[in-house]
């Protein structure tokens, strides 16, 4: 009788990707108790703690078991820069090639990180640079958590649980409902009380407009909703963000409808880049006011920040003042965004990062510019 293989032991289990009910788990499959798993929580995310021999109350048979079993791994930092503005951006390796950003904002009432859900973007939005590299993978729930888990790390957050981030946006690389697991997971950490204890008002996914997952996290893990909107009719949207062409705007404005009976804030937020010449007009402002008359919202002005070969350009500062003006006169919030990062590549829309194109995007849009041309 031949003998028995063994069959390999399982890799060591990444603890920056477990939400409270997945680290109970895996705490009793080791014959742990679950305030174990509490404890565990508070070490690795309040303290920011990687290395389990300093985790002082466990007991030592216990932390054995981790040193075996478990990891506490962000992903690894290739890239640190800060702006003149003092926002700080970080390129994180995800491996095979691939790298994405992180970028840390402080202001004086908060400090806000964006993070990456993605490597590179699927949905391919006309004005922005990060759709333009194509699309590579998702990121799981460690490689998300751990960009707030080195952030804190790296700006000095202090054992007591000090921190210079307050605010959390999940507006970087990526759409983060078409990647929806992970990004439910790291949600439930960032609102964890044993991890980071931020509240949902100042924890904000922005979408594209997915709306079966708009739905879904409504009553998942209802945080602050922010929807790039960008057009006021299906025309437009269709060109500037080709999802609509699956969700258009009916279906999107019934989807906010929906998801503010269980929002933690009594509005959504709707995010428009302002593009010279493509839907800066009055009569698109009076066209937006006509597709949210129903809607309790306020709209972020966003000022394009171009990137090579975009063909776009930022309206100018008064058509972007004019345009607000008529959102505000009918009784809308309205902000425009202030541009910060500009001289790292930091700002909204620029962030690119180093994918691999699983996709070949580059070469299905060159091909069919080439197309074009000849005809």
């Amino acid at each position: 009788m031949s003998a028995a293989v063994n069959p390999a032991a399982d890799p060591p289990v990444n603890l920056l990707g477990l939400d409270a009910e997945g680290l109970a788990r895996t705490c009793e499959g080791w014959g742990e108790k679950p305030f174990r798993a509490r404890q565990l929580m508070r070490w690795v995310h309040q303290r920011g703690e990687a290395d389990f021999a300093a985790m002082s109350d466990l007991a030592k048979d216990f932390r054995a078991r981790l040193v075996s079993n478990a990891r506490v791994v962000p992903p690894a930092v290739v890239g640190d820069h800060t702006s003149a503005d003092g926002t700080r951006k970080w390129l994180l390796d995800v491996g095979a090639g691939n790298a994405v950003e992180a970028v840390y904002i402080p202001e004086a009432q908060r400090g806000t990180l964006c993070v990456s859900t993605q490597a590179g973007c699927a949905v391919n939005c006309l004005f922005c640079s990060t759709g333009k590299q194509g699309f590579s993978r998702n990121l799981d729930a460690a490689e998300i958590v751990g960009q707030l888990w080195w952030a804190n790390r790296a700006l000095g957050a202090s054992p007591a649980g000090d921190r210079l981030i307050s605010n959390v946006v999940f507006m970087g690389m990526g759409e983060p409902l078409q990647n929806y697991s992970a990004t439910l997971t790291a949600l439930r950490v960032l609102l964890d009380d044993n991890a980071y204890g931020l509240s949902r008002r100042r924890v904000t996914v922005s979408t594209s407009g997915v709306v079966p997952m708009m739905d879904r996290l409504g009553e998942d893990c209802p945080v602050a909703l922010a929807v790039s909107l960008h057009a006021p009719n299906d025309a437009l949207r269709d060109q500037l963000v080709p999802l609509n062409r699956k969700y258009p705007l009916a279906e999107l404005m019934a989807a906010c409808t929906r998801y503010l009976r269980h929002a933690p804030r009594d509005f959504i937020t709707f995010e428009y880049v302002m593009l010279d010449g493509v839907n800066d007009s009055d009569a698109h402002a009076r066209e937006l006011l006509a597709l949210v008359r129903e809607i309790p919202c306020k709209f972020n002005l966003i000022p394009f920040n171009p990137f090579p070969n975009a063909g776009l350009r930022r309206s100018p500062d008064a058509r972007v003042r004019r345009f607000g003006q008529v959102l505000l006169d009918a009784g809308i919030v309205t902000t425009v965004r202030r541009t910060r990062g500009d001289d790292i590549d930091a700002a909204c829309g620029q962030l690119a990062g180093e994918v691999r194109d699983r996709t070949r995007l580059a070469q299905r849009t060159a091909r069919t510019i080439a197309i074009t041309e000849v005809r």
